[in-house]
């Protein structure tokens, strides 16, 4: 593998400072692929009006072809945050439009290029903002492969859309959780609940295992439901966490919360150790994990 700057004449983003990472990477055989640290870019989807896909301008790679809004990654950046960037940079995408749902890798060894499957959660209308684009346009899924696809968009296409009906939620059973924790939770009981919420927001905005969840690709990022009880619901809520307060038992409500997931097609996961409980949201369509794989999962000490 070699890495190349581009040559002087070669057309880029009139930016100021280049970044390291652009340059290309050079394989033994000879491929060319654009990102010292790989690559990645957005494939966002709105329900209503489809996927947003950017048609290359001429003199880029692949150039007068459909495909994602995307490009190098930055040195240290993860690839979820140099999906948004470009994004952002190359069509105007507001980050907190869009909810991260999944990750998937193209990794050719030499090189990665990184696809971020996510949802708008707030409508907006994408904007050419550099030169790297002759339009931006929503396309329905159905239509998406009828267009001149980027051939690496083109390959994995089929796959991604595959994967838009898959939306999966994790359902917490936080008295579970928290009292398999010796960590005084009997003295407070909210406040080791809310350490709980804390941790879980960190591991929802990193994502989870694709393994984990028995889910094909490489990271996702499920939704989060914590459902507490007796004192502790009075705990704050969590960014990007849902919580429940159960107002009865906190076993009824997670069973609810879990039918009327799956009810929606939603793959739910419930986090319990307790047996009663794990047959219960079972037998509506759930799978289970104990605490311990929460826990495990989580920063810090569990």
């Amino acid at each position: 593998m070699t890495i190349e700057q581009p040559a002087p004449d070669e057309p880029r983003r009139p930016t100021g400072a280049r970044d390291p990472g652009d340059a290309w990477v050079v394989a033994e055989s000879g491929e060319r692929y654009w990102g010292r640290f790989g690559a990645a870019g957005l494939l966002a989807f709105d329900e209503r009006r489809g996927v947003l896909l950017q048609h290359r301008v001429t003199w880029s790679h692949f150039g007068d072809t459909w495909g994602l809004p995307g490009g190098a990654r930055h040195e240290g950046e993860t690839a979820r945050d140099g999906a948004l960037r470009e994004a952002h940079e190359e069509a105007g995408v507001p980050v907190d439009a869009v909810r991260p749902r999944l990750l998937s890798v193209l990794d050719v060894g030499v090189w990665s290029y990184t696809t971020l499957v996510a949802d708008v959660v707030a409508p907006f209308e994408p904007r050419i903002t550099d030169p790297e684009s002759h339009a931006l346009a929503w396309v329905p899924p159905a239509e998406v492969a009828g267009r001149p696809l980027h051939p690496g968009f083109a390959d994995s296409w089929d796959g991604l859309r595959a994967l838009l009906g898959v939306r999966p939620v994790v359902v917490v059973d936080a008295a579970n959780v928290v009292g398999s924790v010796p960590d005084g939770w009997w003295n407070d009981r909210a406040g080791a609940t809310r350490r709980l919420l804390e941790r879980i927001a960190t591991r929802a905005r990193d994502g989870v295992p694709a393994a984990s969840l028995g889910l094909p690709e490489t990271t996702w990022f499920p939704e989060w439901t914590v459902v507490v009880e007796g004192t502790a619901r009075a705990v704050r809520d969590a960014a990007g966490l849902g919580v429940v307060r159960a107002t009865g038992e906190g076993d009824n409500a997670i069973v609810e919360e879990a039918s009327r997931l799956a009810a929606e097609g939603r793959v739910v996961t419930v986090v319990t150790s307790d047996r009663g409980l794990a047959a219960r949201v079972s037998s509506v369509g759930a799978a289970v994990r104990g605490a311990r794989w929460l826990l495990d999962l989580l920063p810090g000490a569990g």
